[in-house]
This record gives structure tokens, C-alpha cells and sequence, in this order.
């Protein structure tokens, strides 16, 4: 028997030509898709990929294969979508900082989507802030936020460091005062900035505000602004700076959490939990 798994597999490496870009797509290690692939030969008594420097070809019997899985697959999905029009579908509200927005679909929601079909997944992004008063208001089912101290309702998934960057070679954090490239109003790390901000530090402005992680970059990299930044965004084009050298408050770590709202989760929230506690690593970058 064909399994529609492995089949998805075997699309994705025949359409991509590349073992490793077909594992990107599919959110899974190059080791499990190549393992996928050789259960699909095993099962077909066939090899249907040859492989060399220039990448992943098809054989003839995969060529043939190819066609009959675009089919099965096209089928099991319009199977599955015309069983579950009948059925009330399930719908979680996931309320998300836009700065993790790639980094969580990557690792873990889109694995998610792709394992719970008859599910409606409704991605909200805004700043934290913002996200835990829509939890509290039960406008969300649960909320990936950001926090400088561990709250009592979450779940911590990482821990996230935040730096200090301007431009690589850039003036912007010698003016006075030090314009700013922030995140908007109840941001957790904007707060935290002017929290921190005393009178015996240079003086700052914030010049732009945005929720959008590369618009506060781009910012950064025509050196028209400093900007504090998860570890994970900082560039070549970018140097960390030292904030007590230039004036700039200190940082504190920042807590990575999944909120629940006050009802309680259902099997699939559960199951999505779950996988992002799985893939803490990835997530962490």
C-alpha cells in the first residue's frame, strides 16, 4: 500500500530537485524524508531516484510513479475536504508577536497545519502587549508572548536574548539624541527600554515606530537609527553595541512563553503545545 505520506515525500524531493530543499518544505530533517524514500522504493521494489553532484534526478519507474502520486494525493485532499465540510471544523485563535511569525511557522505551526487539516488555524500577529489583553478577552484561545519575568499563567519555551545593534561602521548611536527604531506601544521591549532609560544616560528618540522586524532593520542598516534586536536578526551588515559605552540601558532577558485563555484546551491545542515544546531548539535559532 502507497501511504499518502510518503508519497507528499516524494513530490516534494521529484518537483525540488534537492533532498535538503524538499526537507525545508516539508518541516521535516533530511534524515526523515531520506528515510521516507527509501521505504517508498522498498515498498515499490523500485528505485525511483538517482542522485549524484548535480542534485536528485528521477528514474523512469519514478517517473511513472510521479504521476499516479500528484493523483492520489489530489484525491486523499479532496477526500478529506469533503468529509469534513459535514463536520463542525475545530477553529484556534493564535495570537503571535510579528517578529516570530517565520521563525514559529517554520519550526512547528506549519507542521501542525499539516497534520490537523480539518482544523482552522487563525494566526493573529500584533505586539505582546497587545495579545495578552485578547487573550484576557477571550478574542484568543492562546498566545506565544514575550515577558522580562516568568508569569504565573505561562509556560516558558525560551529564553530570548535582545542586543543593542546599529549599523557596521554607521554614527547613528553618536547623535544626540540616539534615535531609536522600536517596536510599537505595549511592546514588552520597548517598555523595558524606557523603564530602564535613567537621566545620566544620552539622551534617546524614538524615530520609528513599527511592528515590522524589517522595517526596524532596514532602519538600522541605512544607520538612521539604533535598534534593540533578538539575537537572531542581528546581520553582518549590523554591529552589537555596548549599551553602558554609548548611553543605552541594559537589556534584561526576555521569556518566550506559550498563555493559555480560560477555557479549557482542547486535544488539538494540547497537540499543538506539545510541538512547540518539541522544537524548543529550532525555535531558540
Amino acid at each position: 500500500m502507497l501511504k499518502i505520506e510518503l508519497l507528499e515525500s516524494f513530490i516534494a524531493v521529484a518537483e525540488s530537485g534537492s533532498l535538503s530543499r524538499a526537507a525545508e518544505q516539508l518541516c521535516r530533517t533530511q534524515s526523515a524524508v531520506s528515510l521516507q524514500l527509501k521505504r517508498l522504493e522498498e515498498t515499490v521494489g523500485q528505485q525511483l531516484l538517482s542522485r549524484d553532484n548535480k542534485g536528485t534526478r528521477l528514474t523512469p519507474a519514478g517517473e511513472r510513479l510521479l504521476t499516479y502520486a500528484r493523483q492520489m494525493v489530489k484525491l486523499n485532499l479532496a477526500a478529506l475536504d469533503d468529509l469534513s465540510q459535514g463536520e463542525q471544523r475545530e477553529v484556534i485563535r493564535l495570537g503571535l508577536p510579528t517578529d516570530y511569525v517565520v521563525r514559529y511557522l517554520s519550526t512547528s505551526i506549519l507542521e501542525f497545519i499539516r497534520e490537523f487539516t480539518a482544523i482552522e488555524l487563525v494566526l493573529d500577529t500584533d505586539v505582546s502587549g497587545n495579545l495578552y489583553r485578547r487573550l484576557e478577552q477571550g478574542e484568543l484561545d492562546l498566545v506565544i508572548g514575550t515577558h522580562w519575568e516568568a508569569q504565573p499563567n505561562a509556560e516558558v519555551l525560551v529564553e530570548r536574548r535582545f542586543q543593542w545593534v546599529g549599523k557596521k561602521g554607521g554614527n547613528a548611536h553618536l547623535r544626540r539624541p540616539i534615535p531609536l527604531a522600536l517596536y510599537p506601544e505595549n511592546c514588552p521591549i520597548r517598555a523595558q527600554v524606557f523603564a530602564h532609560h535613567h537621566l545620566n544616560m544620552a539622551p534617546i528618540r524614538a524615530v520609528l515606530s513599527t511592528p515590522s522586524p524589517e522595517a526596524i532593520c532596514m532602519a538600522v542598516e541605512n544607520d538612521l537609527a539604533v535598534a534593540p534586536i533578538a539575537d537572531f536578526r542581528v546581520r553582518d551588515t549590523m554591529t552589537v553595541l555596548d549599551p553602558q559605552s554609548v548611553g543605552l540601558p541594559a537589556l534584561p532577558s526576555f521569556n518566550e512563553s506559550v498563555y493559555l485563555g480560560q477555557t479549557q484546551p482542547t486535544p488539538a491545542i494540547s497537540q499543538l503545545i506539545e510541538l512547540l515544546r518539541t522544537h524548543r531548539a529550532a525555535i531558540v535559532g
